[in-house]
């Protein structure tokens, strides 16, 4: 019996499994493996450290990380617009960005970006014209979230690129990490 594929919102529970797998990690899982939520967490740790990164470098405090099919990162990015004066640095850029040049190919099959806030409009962008296969995010962005906040990104129907997504990975300490991001900026005024 053949997979159906999935497109627009999973839960948690229905996250690929990363190392041996049987099933495709393009596609969701239909039964939740005993650690894939772990592994998945590793990852995010991992974007949330970059997202230390950045907020020690004064930056909204934004990590990102592409991994392929075996959960090998591929790309890594934090939020530096301030630091290298370009409105295009994003955690989700810089990371697609970095996979691409690893890959040599700016299209990113079978890929998966981990990020600990939702991607903007600019970046689910980015994430269409690169073709990846699924995204997961910690924090949903209220105000400018594109995924799922303020637009159906991953169900656009005029767009020819359909993704998986997963919300709420770690998401309480990604937002943590940011109201004290923000209550700070705001003290300092």
């Amino acid at each position: 019996m053949q997979e159906t594929k999935k497109f627009g919102e999973i839960s948690l529970d229905e996250l690929p499994q990363l190392e041996h797998s049987d099933t495709k990690i393009s596609e969701p899982s239909t039964v939740f493996p005993q650690n894939a939520k772990t592994n998945w967490e590793k990852i995010m740790e991992t974007a949330l450290l970059l997202a230390k990164e950045a907020e020690e470098a004064r930056e909204i405090p934004v990590g990102a990380v592409v991994v392929d099919l075996q959960g090998n990162i591929l790309g890594k990015g934090k939020n530096a617009c301030i630091s290298i004066n370009d409105p295009t640095a994003h955690a989700e850029i810089l990371a697609l960005r970095q996979a691409a040049q690893v890959r040599q190919n700016y299209r990113l099959p079978q890929t998966i970006l981990v990020c600990t806030l939702e991607p903007c409009l600019m970046c689910l962008g980015a994430i269409l014209h690169a073709r990846i296969s699924g995204l997961i995010f910690a924090a949903s962005d209220t105000k400018a979230g594109a995924v799922v906040s303020k637009l159906n990104g991953a169900g656009l129907s005029w767009v020819n690129h359909r993704f998986w997504f997963a919300k709420g990975l770690l998401a309480e300490q990604s937002a943590e990490m940011l109201r004290t991001f923000f209550k700070q900026r705001r003290k300092e005024r």
